[in-house]
């Protein structure tokens, strides 16, 4: 797949407090390596990858390989960064919130965060995947995977237990968070919350995944 030939760009944006592990979750996707040595991230930040999503049919049957440019942004979980990264909100089409499962704060957060996804999101009910990275520091722990199990539940998102220094789930984290935007796309009658830029003009003609500039809610 060539810098040009690419049939989506998908937005995603990985949030959670400062210390969960954002920076090491992505380098660890793009480039399938661990780096110990990150310092926090200063605003936003981002790292990209290709790949090729096939739709499963409800026979199991896959459809036609589409070319995803995925852009990963990489936000600071500090407050005084706040108003910097939630303005990025609403041009991301779907979330990874990260906790430290070795961090009970960093957990008890994560319902700050859906609120502020909420707010500021493209709808009210964006897809989200919820991650309990570091599971590898497994004598370190603080939250229980059930406790973690129990709040995605509460909140309809998929949980997965991460670890960025492994690999260990992050590769289905995200893939998973890919099938639930190219879902959303397929199915919506309504495209109006599909950011600009998202379909490229030599992708895909289906009539049923256009863009639109206008940021209206989703009703899906």
């Amino acid at each position: 797949m060539s810098d040009g030939e690419y049939d989506y760009l998908i937005k995603f944006l990985a949030l959670g407090d400062s210390g969960v592990g954002k920076t090491s979750f992505l380098y660890q996707y793009t480039d399938g390596k661990f780096n110990s040595k990150f310092i926090t991230t200063v605003g936003i930040d981002f790292r990209e990858k290709r790949v090729v999503y096939k739709s499963t049919g409800p026979d199991g049957s896959s459809g036609k390989g589409q070319k995803i440019h995925m852009q990963l942004w990489d936000t600071a979980g500090q407050e005084r960064f706040r108003s910097l990264t939630t303005a990025f909100f609403r041009d991301a089409m779907g979330f990874l919130l990260l906790f430290d499962l070795t961090n009970e704060q960093s957990f008890l957060n994560v319902r700050n965060w859906m609120s502020q996804l909420q707010i500021h999101a493209y709808c009210e009910n964006p897809d989200i995947v919820l991650c309990g990275n570091k599971c590898d520091l497994s004598d370190q722990r603080a939250v229980s995977e059930d406790e973690a199990r129990e709040l995605a539940e509460k909140y309809g998102i998929p949980y997965f237990e991460t670890s960025a220094a492994n690999g260990q789930n992050v590769n289905q984290a995200v893939d998973v968070l890919l099938d639930l935007i190219m879902k959303r796309m397929e199915r919506c009658v309504d495209k109006s919350w599909i950011p600009d830029g998202t379909v490229r003009a030599n992708g895909p003609t289906n009539p049923d995944i256009s863009e639109s500039s206008d940021k209206s809610k989703c009703a899906c």
